[in-house]
């Protein structure tokens, strides 16, 4: 009897400790599974970012369908835009958006000082980004109401002529682009915008790449 109680002690202490074992690997398993990815993207950060601008006029002028076009008036400009934005939440933002365009009337020569000119852009913007969980990657909508505004009563954006010096008029725009961070500080990006002028007849399309910074 006292054998048969000697065994069944032994087999009872062989089980408990394997069953040790295995809850302790199984522990260690499930923190290896629920450690943390990294977060590129805040749920609540103020973004900068400074981004090189092309914009190309989508007029239908002279019964001409393309996009490169215009005997007579603005054909395309660069220059450099300024976006600051707040995101109150991981994937809504609002914000303001500055751009200023050198503009030019001589198809054949862009960078003639003569029929040169700047046209600027100043907009209030909101927008939504899919900044995913653990993912760099970030696609973003965004749209924008504010004014378009040029240099002097010769500058001609996308077939627009101002009636006086500095007058300006309201614009709309969309767009669509995407972020890649870099660092969760630090990150790259690249977007396309439909910008229709009051009077829909003076839209312009501009696109963009630059730096964000994230705070």
């Amino acid at each position: 009897m006292k054998k048969l109680t000697l065994t069944l002690c032994a087999m009872a202490a062989v089980v408990s400790a394997s069953f040790a074992g295995t809850e302790t690997y199984a522990s260690k398993e499930m923190k290896q599974v629920e450690t943390p990815c990294p977060q590129w993207y805040a749920d609540n950060e103020w973004n900068i970012g400074v981004s090189f601008a092309f914009a190309w006029n989508t007029s239908d002028d002279n019964d001409n369908n393309g996009l490169f076009f215009a005997d007579d008036s603005w054909d395309d400009a660069i220059g450099g835009s300024l976006d600051v934005k707040y995101f109150f939440h991981r994937y809504w933002g609002i914000g303001f958006q500055g751009t200023f365009l050198g503009t030019n009337n001589d198809n054949d020569n862009f960078f003639n000082d003569d029929d040169s000119n700047g046209a600027g852009v100043a907009l209030g913007t909101f927008t939504f980004r899919y900044a995913a969980p653990c993912s760099r990657f970030a696609p973003y909508l965004w749209v924008g109401v504010g004014g378009y505004f040029t240099e002097d009563e010769d500058t001609r954006l996308a077939g627009f002529r101002n009636r006086n010096d500095g007058d300006g008029e309201f614009m709309g725009q969309f767009g669509a682009g995407f972020e890649v961070r870099i660092t969760p500080h630090v990150g790259w990006t690249a977007d396309i915008s439909f910008n229709d002028i009051e009077g829909g007849d003076h839209d312009f399309v501009m696109a963009r790449t630059g730096i964000n910074f994230a705070f």
